[in-house]
């Protein structure tokens, strides 16, 4: 029998046939040895093992570490002076319509126009595009 025949596989057990027994080896001299005696290794580790009811405490370190920093990065809400810009162009005459009115037109709801105008909502660049698109103005400084 040459080289080719024989495995030494650690980590695993395997149940005998007709052919040769594979051995299993533990611990680290036990590798070395097997080494040194010019054998074939082959390495196997096994994921799936221990109690499944204990896995759950495992997973968490599978999941993506969150990021602890301190630092607090502030929601980047739309300027005031555009949804002033956009109140006034709403009110004028050639574009004069409700709130209700401007958000059926972009597909959003009215509520949103009343954050937007207000300055008190967060930035939907899709959103202020659409509004700027209707009445006019530049998304980016509210002006016509």
């Amino acid at each position: 029998m040459d080289d080719w025949d024989t495995v030494t596989k650690i980590g695993s057990k395997t149940t005998g046939g007709a052919s040769q027994r594979e051995t299993v080896v533990r611990g680290k001299a036990a590798l070395n040895a097997a080494q040194r005696s010019g054998n074939i290794i082959g390495t196997e580790k096994k994921f799936a093992t221990g109690n499944p009811a204990s896995k759950s405490a495992v997973e968490g370190q599978r999941l993506t570490k969150v990021d602890r920093s301190d630092d607090i990065v502030p929601v980047q809400k739309v300027n005031p002076e555009i949804g002033a810009a956009i109140r006034d162009r709403r009110s004028k005459d050639p574009y004069k319509m409700t709130q209700s009115d401007l958000a059926k037109k972009v597909n959003a709801q009215a509520n949103d126009i009343k954050t937007l105008e207000s300055g008190q909502a967060i930035k939907n660049q899709a959103l202020l595009n659409k509004v700027a698109r209707i009445l006019k103005i530049s998304p980016k400084t509210g002006k016509p």
